[in-house]
């Protein structure tokens, strides 16, 4: 009997973990429901969504990475600004200095011609290369790739 407690008692304990975990892992589009950019929907776009926080405490979302490109208006990075990503597979934020990214291929991009995609691991990134194309590249390469679509753009 006190097996089948604890047994009963192990499983909820790990259920009520994957819950709060899943639940914490979304608060951003709780709190930026919508692209501040381009009025997205940022949950139903949870797998390119991108968390920008000032050092003032600020917080923007927007849908894509071409949108926050779009936000600051310059077609680089801001300074001051942690820039967090979407891990394209599991849809948790992820540091996008940290990220393998990955520029182009046959999975239609989000706000732009050319995709960009943020992946956790290389692992997960070259399995997605393997499958649709593209070239597994660093933040700095994804950033200026975005301002470089952009461009045309901001100059309007």
């Amino acid at each position: 009997m006190k097996q089948r407690i604890s047994l009963v008692f192990s499983i909820a304990v790990m259920l009520l973990s994957i819950i709060s975990t899943t639940a914490l892992a979304e608060t951003d589009i709780d709190q930026h429901r919508d692209c501040k950019q381009c009025g997205m929907d940022r949950k139903a776009y949870g797998y390119s969504r991108m968390l920008l926080e000032f050092r003032d405490g600020r917080q923007i979302g927007t849908c894509s990475l071409h949108c926050v490109i779009t936000e600051l208006g310059n077609g680089k990075g801001a300074e001051g600004v942690t820039y967090k990503v979407a891990d394209r597979d599991t849809r948790k934020l992820i540091g996008a200095e940290k990220a393998f990214w990955v520029i182009g291929g046959k999975k239609r991009g989000i706000m732009t011609m050319r995709a960009k995609w943020a992946f956790a691991t290389n692992q997960t990134a070259q399995k997605f290369v393997a499958a649709y194309g593209g070239t597994v590249s660093t933040w700095a390469e994804a950033l200026a790739a975005a301002g470089e679509d952009a461009a045309p753009k901001l100059r309007k």
